[in-house]
C-alpha cells in the first residue's frame, strides 16, 4: 500500500507533521511519502492519501483547497483522511469552554468532507515563531499591531503523541483494509 501525504504549509509546522505521519505509517510496514501539494501532479501511484494543511483565522490554505478540488475525483476514489494545523498553544479547551481544536476546525473541511468523503479529519495544534519573516498580508498586518502579535503564544505546540496516534490509526485502517 502505498500513501501519500500531501500538504500545504507557510512556514514548515505541517511539513513537520506530514514527515511525521509519513514515518509512522512507514513504521507500521506502509510505503508512505509526504511532499508538498505543489508538487503533486498525479495520484495514479498512491493508494492511499492524507491531505493537510496549515489553518489562518478558520481557513485551510488556498493551495491545499486548490488541491482537493483538482484531484477530487481521485480522491473520491480512494481512502483519504484530512488534517489541519494551526491553533496555538496547549490548552484543549478556551475560556468559553470550547474545544479549541473542534473550534478551529478550518471553514472549507465541511465542503471537502462532501466532495471526498474522507474516512477521518483531525486538527492538530500548530507552531509560531515571531521571528520568522511574515508571508502574506495577514501576518505582516498582525506583525505591525502590537496587541495582536503579543495576543499569539510563540512556541511549538505540535502534540506529537496525538499525531502518531493519529497516524497509528490510518495504518491499522490500511493494513486491515489490505488483509
Amino acid at each position: 500500500m502505498n500513501v501519500l501525504i500531501a500538504y500545504a504549509t507557510r512556514h514548515g509546522a505541517t511539513a513537520g507533521i506530514a514527515d511525521h505521519i509519513a514515518s509512522t505509517l512507514i513504521g507500521h510496514g506502509l510505503s508512505a511519502e509526504a511532499r508538498p501539494v505543489e508538487d503533486v501532479e498525479s495520484l495514479d501511484n498512491y493508494d492511499a492519501v492524507v491531505l493537510g494543511g496549515a489553518a489562518y483565522m478558520f481557513h485551510w490554505l488556498k493551495p491545499a483547497v486548490r488541491f482537493a478540488k483538482q484531484h477530487r475525483a481521485e480522491l473520491s476514489a480512494r481512502p483519504v483522511w484530512l488534517f489541519s494545523s494551526g491553533p496555538l498553544g496547549t490548552d484543549r479547551v478556551d475560556a468559553e469552554g470550547n474545544d479549541v481544536l473542534a473550534a478551529t476546525r478550518p471553514k472549507e473541511f465541511d465542503d471537502l468532507t462532501a466532495m471526498m468523503n474522507p474516512r477521518g479529519e483531525q486538527v492538530f495544534f500548530g507552531a509560531y515563531d515571531p521571528e520568522a519573516p511574515p508571508i502574506g498580508i495577514g501576518e505582516r498586518m498582525t506583525r505591525h499591531m502590537s496587541a495582536a502579535r503579543d495576543a499569539l503564544p510563540a512556541g511549538d505546540f505540535r502534540d506529537w503523541d496525538a499525531i502518531t496516534a493519529w497516524a497509528d490509526q490510518i495504518a491499522a485502517d490500511l493494513v486491515r483494509a489490505a488483509s
